[in-house]
């Protein structure tokens, strides 16, 4: 599960390794954590959204309690009325496609087959709930040192403003949860399968090389090379705030001697071979170690290593052309029409 989650976090989502660690170590004290799949829930269950966000790099320094989910969880409860019968992870890419089933297992709740995301994503409002067009409120965030905070009511872009503005004055980091949705709405408004697939994934990479988890997912290897040159720069901003940092990673492939470049915000987001793209989101792209398969994080990318960089499907809630805009290279700053694979999961 480890694997595939990092997989999908297209080098972003923060710290699988460690999520990985405290699931083993919940499954040791008895825990049990159960992925349960969408049909299998009355459909006026009510499933709550859970994942982590903030500078994820903190959850390896400081993990959390368990008291932070309980806290967000309880708070919701409290403002909607509603009981929550099952978790879903708000993002399948990176260390919330394993969180859940951490806190599942702690509280015995279900975890549904199914992410608000799909793949890494960086910003609450690139979540498929916004992007379905029903909203993030109420939302709450409850951070580590004990402080709560309930998010009424607001547009999508309002909450990524008024959530990074909280992380920024308290720990860097916080537990994030949605108010529970029907079973029966999920399917319009979340990735369906995606815990499931990220095992499946998981496991064809643990057994294959990169050529060979290509062919098995529709994917394409887009190159196998040495990496060449790492730049980073700040990010840009919007009325006057710092945005996200920028960077690109440079490969030249053994076999072609191209030029691969890499755009990179939180995750891998565009490539170019020789100044022709050839890949974008929302398609995953995925930076390997070529000699332990490992992906490699953007933050931790560096000149010198061997890779193989792949480029596998965007979920099919991204490709419809009503939300393909969300995730598409220009929600990003990148002025190019998306370049997707044809064979879709």
């Amino acid at each position: 599960m480890e694997r595939g989650v990092s997989l999908l976090g297209s080098g972003g989502g923060g710290d699988t390794v460690t999520a990985a660690a405290l699931l083993r170590g919940r499954l040791a004290a008895g825990d049990r954590a159960a992925i349960t799949p969408v049909s299998a829930l009355a459909r006026d269950a009510q499933v709550l959204p859970i994942g982590v966000i903030g500078a994820t790099a903190v959850f390896a320094e400081k993990l959390p309690s368990g008291a932070e989910f309980r806290a967000a969880i309880a708070a919701v409860e409290r403002w909607t009325g509603c009981r929550t019968d099952a978790l879903v992870s708000i993002e399948v890419g990176g260390l919330n496609g394993v969180v859940p089933l951490v806190v599942g297992g702690q509280l015995g709740l279900p975890v549904v087959d199914a992410d608000l995301s799909g793949r890494g994503v960086p910003r609450l409002d690139q979540l498929s709930v916004a992007a379905a067009g029903k909203g993030l409120t109420p939302l709450v965030l409850a951070e580590p040192g004990g402080q709560v905070l309930v998010l009424a009511e607001a547009t999508a872009t309002e909450v990524e403003r008024t959530a990074r503005a909280f992380l920024a004055g308290s720990s860097g980091s916080a537990v994030l949860a949605l108010a529970p949705i029907p079973a029966s709405e999920l399917p319009d408004c979340a990735i369906p399968d995606s815990m499931s697939s990220a095992l499946s994934l998981g496991r064809q990479a643990l057994s294959a090389d990169a050529e060979e988890l290509a062919d098995s997912t529709g994917g394409r290897v887009l190159g196998l090379g040495r990496v060449v040159e790492v730049s980073r720069r700040p990010g840009p901003g919007e009325h006057g705030r710092i945005g996200f940092a920028r960077g690109s990673a440079t490969v030249r492939d053994h076999r072609s001697r191209s030029l691969l470049r890499l755009e990179m915000e939180n995750e891998y987001l565009f490539a170019m071979r020789d100044g022709e793209p050839v890949a974008s989101t929302p398609d995953v792209l995925a930076v390997l170690d070529n000699r332990t398969g490992v992906p490699i994080h953007c933050d931790v990318v560096r000149q010198g290593i061997e890779v193989a960089v792949l480029q596998l499907p965007a979920a099919g809630f991204w490709t419809d052309p009503r939300r393909l805009p969300v995730l598409a290279p220009r929600a990003f700053g990148i002025d190019c029409d998306p370049v997707l694979l044809e064979v879709r999961r």
